[in-house]
C-alpha cells in the first residue's frame, strides 16, 4: 500500500528500502561489507517481505544461505543452498530456487529443519518438461502453481501443485528475439488475469504472454539496449504494486523503472 520498494543491492552487499517519492534509500540489512558474518551479506540477489512476522528474508547468494532479518537480529533459515531467488505464497510457504541442482524447493514458514520438498525440476539438468537448466526467478500463484524462468532453456515453465512435470507458458522456441522467443529470461510475475510478464534480459524488453498462446507481446522496452526512459539494459527483477504498475530492476542501468501497463 505504501509503495515502498525493497531492493537487493547486489554489488553493495546490502538490502535497501526506498520509501515512496524518497530521494534516497535506507539500508535495512547488510551494509557491513562483503562477508559471512551474521550481519553481513555476500552478493544478496533477492529479498521478500514476511509481513506476518515483520521480517525480511534474503537470498544471500554467495554465502549459500537464506537468512532472515528482524529488527537487526539475524537467523539463518536454510544452509548450504545455491539459491538466488525467493517467493512466498498466501498459505505460508517459502519457495527457494537451487540453480545448481536445477530445482525449486518449498518449506513451510518456520519449519526449516528439513530438506523441504521439490516443487519444480529436480530431475537433473536438461530441457525435458520435467527438467530445468539453471532456474532463476520464481512466482507462485493463488493455486500454488510455480512459474520458473528456465534461464538456459530460454523459456518459462509452470508447474502446477503436485505436478510431475511442467508446461511451457512462454518461450521454448530457442534463444532469439522473435515474439515467440526469449533470450535468457529473468524476472517472471503473473497478474490476476493469468497473464505472464517476463523480463527478457537478452532482448532488453518485458514481454507479456497468455498461457496457451504461441507468442507474446512487448509491453516495455524492445527499443534496443539503452538508458532512455523507453529503453532497458539487461532487465532482471519485476514486481507489481496494487495499482498494477510494473516495476523493473533495470540492472545494466543501475535503476528501478516504473511503468503503467495499459
Amino acid at each position: 500500500k505504501k509503495k515502498n520498494i525493497f531492493i537487493a543491492d547486489y554489488y553493495n552487499h546490502r538490502i535497501v528500502e526506498w520509501k515512496h517519492d524518497a530521494k534516497k534509500g535506507q539500508i535495512i540489512a547488510g551494509g557491513n561489507g562483503k562477508g559471512d558474518r551474521m550481519n553481513q551479506l555476500n552478493y544478496p540477489s533477492d529479498v521478500i517481505i514476511d509481513q506476518q512476522h515483520h521480517s525480511i528474508i534474503i537470498a544471500d547468494r554467495n554465502n549459500r544461505r537464506v537468512i532472515q532479518w528482524l529488527n537487526q537480529n539475524q537467523q539463518i533459515l536454510i544452509h548450504n543452498i545455491d539459491c538466488s531467488r525467493l517467493a512466498m505464497d498466501k498459505h505460508g510457504f517459502l519457495y527457494v530456487n537451487d540453480y545448481k541442482k536445477n530445482e525449486v524447493r518449498r518449506w513451510k514458514m518456520g519449519e526449516y529443519n528439513n530438506d523441504g520438498i521439490v516443487v519444480a525440476g529436480g530431475n537433473g539438468n536438461g530441457n525435458q518438461l520435467n527438467q530445468l537448466n539453471c532456474p532463476i526467478f520464481i512466482f507462485v500463484d493463488e493455486e500454488q502453481s510455480v512459474y520458473v524462468s528456465d534461464w538456459n532453456n530460454h523459456r518459462v515453465m509452470k508447474w502446477r501443485k503436485d505436478a510431475k512435470e511442467g508446461i511451457i507458458v512462454a518461450g521454448g522456441n530457442g534463444q532469439g528475439g522473435n515474439l515467440n522467443q526469449l533470450s535468457s529470461p529473468q524476472g517472471v510475475i503473473v497478474d490476476d488475469l493469468g497473464q505472464i510478464y517476463v523480463a527478457d534480459r537478452g532482448n532488453d524488453r518485458i514481454m507479456r504472454w497468455c498461457e496457451g498462446k504461441e507468442a507474446g507481446e512487448i509491453v516495455v522496452g524492445g527499443n534496443g539496449e539503452g538508458n532512455q526512459s523507453n529503453q532497458l539494459y539487461s532487465p532482471h527483477g519485476l514486481s507489481f504494486d496494487d495499482e498494477r504498475n510494473i516495476y523493473v530492476a533495470d540492472w545494466g542501468n543501475d535503476r528501478i523503472q516504473k511503468f503503467e501497463i495499459i
